[in-house]
């Protein structure tokens, strides 16, 4: 069973479980991946919390402990800026917590020539702790918007999603795509699950899509989810 530790926020817990079933779709109801969602809304918020370490690894714990107590085999945190605090939170959880920043890393290492220009569109937190560039620095030129596109572009984009306005953080988010394809980057990292939600729920951005530049680390994570869950 995937144990899901969502509420960070909730559209994108609920997005994950959508593109779990979107992956099996076609097929009858019992070949399904058992799953358990525990929307855990009431997580201290990640990016306002960096310097109370401690409060907001607390309440992760508690989340992954009752998924564990509940028999999951493996966890996933779909919340980029969560997974700064996903070492010292491994150390005290016995199952496995799939790192996202991680796999999509070795996702774009496979698809992606060495030294390549890789964008990042993600919430300051996940910038400022370094969740993809632990990564990504050793082998990418991994490039994030400016400061004014990431306060008027997509910070406003993210808190749009969040407040379900999701037209509006379609527009938000266009000037920050838009100069991250300007200066030619190879893929696109929706850093923050509330993205994929902006741009891909409208046609707008059609022609960017079919280009294949964005990867959705929510998407990826599911892939990877169901290949580990059919692996047990």
């Amino acid at each position: 069973m995937i144990g899901i530790l969502g509420g960070m926020g909730t559209q994108a817990g609920l997005d994950f479980c959508n593109k779990l079933a979107v992956i099996n779709r076609g097929k009858s109801d019992q070949k399904y991946p058992l799953f358990i969602l525990y929307n855990k809304s009431n997580i201290p918020k990640r990016p306002e919390n960096l310097k109370k370490y401690s409060n907001v690894l607390k309440s992760l714990i508690n989340g992954c402990n009752l998924l564990q107590k509940n028999k999951c085999k493996f966890i996933v945190m779909p919340c980029n800026t969560a997974h700064y605090w996903h070492n010292d939170l491994q150390k005290k959880i016995k199952i496995p917590i799939i790192s996202m920043p991680k796999e999509v890393y070795l996702h774009t290492k496979k698809t992606c020539k060495k030294n390549s220009k890789i964008g990042i569109l993600c919430t300051e937190a996940t910038l400022k702790t370094n969740v993809y560039s632990k990564y990504f620095n050793k082998n990418f030129n991994l490039v994030s918007p400016s400061k004014s596109l990431q306060t008027n572009s997509v910070n406003k984009a993210i808190k749009y999603v969040k407040l379900g306005k999701i037209r509006e953080a379609e527009k938000s988010i266009k000037p920050a795509v838009n100069h991250l394809i300007k200066i030619k980057c190879k893929k696109i990292i929706l850093g923050c699950t509330e993205l994929p939600i902006a741009i891909f729920a409208y046609k707008s951005f059609k022609k960017i899509k079919e280009s294949k530049i964005f990867i959705d680390p929510n998407l990826l994570l599911a892939n990877v989810s169901m290949k580990k869950y059919k692996s047990l």
